[in-house]
């Protein structure tokens, strides 16, 4: 445990607390970075060890620090290259050493269970019994698990609920020994880096991939770039959004049209009315969210080739039943715009794949259950993160980053828009502590 007080306290050890802890260690404060799952430096996303998962986005985009633009495609060693994981997990972890090196950061392997406001900052109560205390708080601890399936019951031990965890590393391995057919619920980028696993693995059997429209992530290609400066973006309403990029993706191509709004994505969500927002969730999100979060083109042919041999299929539709039948989980499935239910069928493992939790309000995350339940925090209006201000505060001397203020920013879960979240947070607490 650090010794004293601590003028910050992190909790969450992924890429948004790991670079606030190295912007605040170049501005010489102190912080204690607290991760429980032993993944300081790399998070869930880039602790993975499988080769196969590489970046979503190109090297030459996933600089750490805004001010170094090229810093990782350095290492990298091509700028247009789609990384692996692993090794953009390996250039955080050395962000990480080189803060603690300094003096400035100061790790701590603990879950926080509790926080408390006092007069002089923040009482933090570990799952150990140890206590903590600090100036400053900042919740960096990334996206919340996915809601509970309504199967979840039936499926029992059969269903693997976290797709990142040892649990799924070793359904992944049964499965492939056994050739054992898989059922994964939801088809965006997570049902994509488990198909991935499963294939380096040496899987043979069958994979059904279901959500509810089947939608699956486009693949990046090449396109020449088409800005577009703010004054030309229309802002306030989702139609005129929506006709906009339209009629720009017809003139530029959609991945022109689509990567022309991202400079602009934080003013233009929050110019549109509650009303707007809320209706691209229920409807638009879908279809945005697979044209905007690409992925690697050699990832992409992978899946056409494993849905060319039959081995990956991917439908649009919903489970209507689902029991145990022995070791397998027997799943009634009707497809979307379908009266009846196809066949049933029998899978060795459910994976959920259906992204992060969608309602703040449902989260089981014990800290910010209590922050929620003792009203030291609220939900944003839309409730998919926690309300924040235009500096991130989500309380006194209390910020958050990342999917926790989705509301706020709606994209802010990639690199190249969280680190600049990261830099303008240690500015800001720097001016709060005076420092």
């Amino acid at each position: 445990m650090p010794d004293g007080r601590a003028p910050v306290a992190i909790v969450g050890g992924g890429f948004s607390g790991t670079m606030v802890a190295a912007n605040l260690a170049r501005r010489n404060i102190r912080s204690v970075l607290i991760e429980g799952n032993g993944l300081a430096g790399r998070g869930v996303a880039f602790s993975t060890r499988d080769p196969a998962h590489l970046l979503n986005v190109p090297a030459g985009n996933m600089s750490a620090w805004p001010d170094e633009p090229d810093d990782f495609a350095v290492l990298a060693g091509d700028g247009a290259a789609f990384a692996e994981r692993r090794i953009f997990g390996r250039y955080l972890g050395s962000i990480l050493d080189q803060a603690i090196g300094s003096g400035n950061v100061q790790l701590v392997e603990g879950r926080i269970v509790g926080a408390a406001r006092g007069k002089e900052g923040w009482r933090l109560e570990l799952d150990d019994g140890q206590s903590l205390d600090a100036d400053a708080l900042v919740l960096a601890t990334g996206n919340q698990m996915p809601a509970k399936l309504p199967i979840a019951d039936a499926a029992r031990d059969r269903l693997i609920s976290n797709p990142w965890g040892e649990t799924a590393r070793a359904a992944i391995e049964d499965a492939s020994r056994n050739s054992l057919d898989v059922l994964i619920v939801g088809t965006g980028l997570t049902m994509v880096d488990v198909v991935l696993s499963l294939d380096s693995a040496g899987y043979s059997g069958r994979i059904l991939a279901l959500s509810r429209r089947g939608l699956v992530p486009k693949s990046h290609g090449p396109y020449d770039p088409h800005p577009a400066q703010r004054h030309e973006v229309p802002t306030g309403a989702l139609r005129d959004v929506t006709r906009w990029l339209r009629d720009r993706a017809g003139a530029a191509g959609w991945r022109a049209a689509v990567d022309s709004l991202r400079p602009h994505s934080h003013h233009i969500w929050q110019s549109l009315p509650e009303q707007d927002q809320d209706r691209f969730l229920r409807h638009a999100r879908p279809w945005w969210d697979v044209h905007r979060h690409r992925i690697a083109p050699q990832v992409a042919r992978r899946l056409d080739e494993l849905m060319e041999e039959g081995r990956l299929e991917v439908v649009g539709g919903r489970i209507l039943t689902a029991h145990t039948v022995g070791e397998a989980v027997e799943v009634s499935i009707r497809l979307r715009g379908e009266a009846e239910p196809i066949p049933p069928r029998r899978f060795g493992y459910i994976f959920n794949c259906t992204g992060p939790l969608g309602d703040i309000r449902r989260t089981s995350d014990p800290l910010l259950r209590q922050l929620l339940d003792d009203g030291a925090i609220g939900p944003d209006d839309l409730s998919i993160g926690l309300a924040a201000d235009e500096r991130s505060r989500v309380g006194e001397r209390l910020w958050a980053l990342g999917t926790l203020t989705k509301g706020r920013y709606w994209e802010i879960i990639a690199v190249p828009d969280i680190r600049e979240q990261a830099a303008a947070v240690a500015e800001d607490i720097a001016t709060e502590l005076g420092q």
